[in-house]
């Protein structure tokens, strides 16, 4: 497939990255998944243009970039509402839309949730780090040069003109994920619960917590209740493997949920975040209230399997 330079960035917005689904593997040489957020969102856009599922995209934070179209092509924009528009005129999410030579994609401002994500018919076209294309910015490789987009990047995909067929599609609103400022995230207990005490852990179910502003692509420190550890353990544990979704309690009992941009913690954790749930937490941002539900595995295996089986129905529906 032909590389064609596609889009040109005027403006980046606050953080604006590329990533698919993530690199998985290296965790053992400390190297984290990275990958976008809130993979739901990623993976329908790029149903959306014709592309694999875990073709990269744009995950957009917050504020928008501004966006100089050079090439014919289709793109979706799902996720966060920032208020996307094409030539200053409203654009709707969750639809494929076919651009022209010289439009300009721009977005307003966010209306709900934490992060969007452009899908471009055809991908990205850089190259892949360790099976993925995906930005690791702490590391600051993968991605376009390992780092948040700028001001004077240009974009490329791969032979944008034989997706134009996809434009018009449009995601079922029974598909489309409700992004407000209350949230409820299933949890499962462990893998260190049992060092907490019966009380904190009662305290964590019951009480909400509020995202701080200390929240990015590596965790979301959360305030609330104090959950307390016992008092016969220490205030931390010896680094180990964790995943994302997983909470950790440091020693002052304010949960940190981490996310994709780390592979150890030095901290014991009270709970995870189910699978299903998990691209929730890439919509949330500072001022947002959560709290979490217990629920057991098989609770936690189904509700994963239904969430692949909506996707599934939407795929097999384009064809």
């Amino acid at each position: 497939m032909a590389s064609v330079e596609t889009f040109e960035i005027l403006a980046p917005g606050i953080l604006t990255t590329v990533q698919d689904r993530g690199r998985f593997g290296y965790g053992r040489y400390g190297v984290p998944p990275s990958g976008a957020l809130d993979s739901f969102s990623l993976r329908m856009g790029n149903l959306l243009v014709g592309n694999p599922e875990d073709e990269a995209a744009l995950e957009i934070t917050l504020m928008g970039p501004k966006i100089k179209v050079l090439t014919e092509v289709v793109v979706a924009i799902t996720g966060a509402d920032l208020q996307p528009c094409l030539n200053d005129e409203p654009m709707e999410m969750w639809r494929s839309y076919v651009l022209k030579k010289d439009d300009i994609l721009s977005f307003k401002g966010i209306k709900s949730g934490c992060r969007s994500y452009l899908a471009i018919g055809g991908g990205i076209s850089i190259p892949i780090v360790m099976g993925s294309k995906s930005t690791n910015l702490p590391s600051k490789f993968g991605g376009f040069g390992g780092r948040a987009l700028q001001k004077g990047d240009i974009l490329a995909s791969n032979s944008p003109h034989l997706y134009l067929t996809k434009g018009g599609r449009k995601l079922s609103q029974e598909f489309v994920p409700a992004y407000g400022k209350e949230w409820a995230f299933r949890v499962v207990f462990g893998p260190q619960d049992e060092q907490f005490t019966e009380d904190a852990k009662e305290t964590f179910i019951s009480s909400p917590y509020q995202v701080t502003p200390q929240a990015d692509r590596t965790g979301i420190r959360l305030a609330g209740p104090v959950i307390e550890r016992k008092p016969e353990v220490s205030e931390s544990i010896i680094s180990e493997g964790v995943v994302p979704g997983a909470i950790q309690v440091p020693g002052d009992g304010q949960p940190i949920i981490l996310l994709v941009e780390t592979v150890t913690g030095g901290y014991r954790k009270i709970a995870t975040v189910i699978t299903a749930d998990l691209h929730l937490l890439g919509q949330l941002k500072p001022g947002d209230t959560l709290r979490f539900k217990e629920v057991s595995l098989d609770e936690a295996y189904k509700a994963l399997i239904e969430s692949e089986a909506r996707i599934r129905r939407f795929k097999e529906s384009l064809e």
